[in-house]
């Protein structure tokens, strides 16, 4: 009787526990999605989030040892993302402190919307697989500035900028962070997510890309001319750095199946070799000159908030891993819904509104490996659906967030004028990746 009752006290205790994580999950996350709202930054919200979380989670009276251990697991997984993400970002501001896109954009001479249009996005589509999509929105934007001085022209090809950097972030374990979470998680291989995913990435780009092309039909750019800019980078200088740094960045997952090491060890090397480089090359300049090509310089550049925020929203996330909360959410909805395409697509539509980040990081933990293995239906179908999700709102992905506020982009323009095209192309790419996986497999 007294083990019956000491049993119940227990299991009461633990149902507390979990509704108090979740209830303050929820005020995280909610913080989050308001952020602009409240005028609070999210890196904010989602340390605190955690920070609460994991508090409540310890001194709720469970074996300390194992609470350790658990975070010392979660810290560790989280660094290994950090660790790449702030690798690869700096590489990426090291190539444009040397002008080094410009060996791309320079390339571009056309006074055709349309033409323009296709040259813009497919370049977009696959230099965000290689960079990441938040990196080549920017930077294909601002190339969009130098060809044309009317924002109306330039809101139509800013959109589908969006659209074309999220959809070729997709595809790519190096494209948006959430594909680097799925690929350092063990959930998908490099390779398989080209093969698995290409496919209804660009069908989610050329569906829309297709209807704003006929819209735009018969329109020209006045000024297509790239007006050089003075620098101190030489031609030659611009060129190793851009292509040594691509090269560098597309390495990485080779350097992973060769020596068999996480993919942060080979950003690292990447990074120094790069750095190692620049030093050599550089070494004749003057100190100033000098310090704004290196990596010191780029490492003041990256957006530390976003860092931030990812190091918050995971260590979060864990909590909720750990507290079995994900699992019996895991179960529920195989209950309710059961069918895997259906919820998958839920979380890609769940995308457009809330940050995709914790969306990914949350499936991650409902989903075992055991259960789902690597490169299986469910974490293909993740990467698409988060990835290209986040295109049917403006406010759906740091790639809409950054060319809403580089082109003054209004959200209801948006919506107006691209979601419903953005939405067409997220169901069309999906019936295309969920088709061609049943005929392959």
């Amino acid at each position: 009787m007294y083990a019956c009752g000491t049993a119940a006290r227990r299991h009461g205790k633990e149902q507390i526990l979990i509704a108090a994580i979740i209830v303050i999950f929820v005020v995280a996350y909610a913080a989050i999605a308001l952020e602009h709202p409240l005028g609070i930054n999210k890196s904010a919200s989602a340390l605190v989030g955690a920070g609460v979380m994991w508090t409540v989670y310890t001194v709720s009276g469970g074996d300390l040892a194992l609470i350790g251990s658990q975070l010392d697991e979660s810290v560790a997984s989280t660094a290994k993302i950090v660790f790449f993400l702030i690798g690869a970002m700096t590489i990426v501001e090291v190539i444009d402190a040397h002008d080094g896109f410009t060996v791309i954009t320079s390339l571009i001479r056309t006074t055709k919307q349309v033409t323009l249009m296709w040259i813009v996005c497919f370049v977009t589509f696959f230099l965000s697989a290689v960079l990441d999509n938040l990196t080549t929105t920017i930077v294909m934007i601002s190339l969009m500035k130098k060809i044309s001085d009317s924002q109306e022209d330039r809101l139509f090809f800013a959109a589908m900028i969006v659209v074309a950097a999220n959809a070729g972030g997709a595809w790519s374990a190096l494209g948006d962070v959430t594909t680097t979470m799925l690929w350092i998680g063990g959930q998908i291989t490099p390779l398989a997510i080209i093969d698995g995913v290409l496919p209804a990435s660009l069908v989610n780009l050329l569906v829309p890309l297709l209807i704003v092309s006929w819209l735009l039909r018969g329109k020209r750019i006045a000024a297509p001319a790239i007006a050089e800019e003075a620098s101190t980078v030489s031609p030659f200088e611009r060129n190793l750095i851009f292509f040594l740094g691509l090269a560098l960045l597309v390495a990485v997952p080779a350097f992973k199946t060769l020596a068999h090491l996480p993919p942060f060890m080979g950003i690292l090397l990447a990074l120094g070799i790069l750095w190692l480089v620049g030093e050599l090359v550089h070494r004749d300049k003057e100190a100033k000159e000098k310090r704004e090509l290196l990596p010191p310089h780029a490492l003041a550049r990256i957006d530390m908030s976003s860092i931030v925020f990812f190091i918050g929203i995971l260590l979060a996330v864990a909590t909720l891993e750990h507290g079995h909360v994900l699992a019996m959410l895991a179960e529920w909805l195989d209950r309710a819904v059961g069918r895997q395409e259906l919820i998958v697509l839920a979380l890609g539509l769940l995308s457009a509104v809330v940050d995709n980040v914790p969306l990914v990081a949350a499936s991650m933990g409902m989903y075992s490996l055991d259960r789902f293995p690597t490169d299986s239906f469910l974490w293909e179908f993740i990467a698409y659906c988060a990835g290209t999700g986040g295109s049917i709102l403006i406010i759906g992905s740091a790639a809409g967030v950054a060319a809403m506020g580089l082109e003054k982009i209004h959200f209801f323009w948006y919506v107006k004028k691209i979601s419903w095209l953005a939405l067409l192309g997220y169901f069309a790419g999906a019936a295309v990746f969920v088709v061609q996986y049943r005929m392959l497999h």
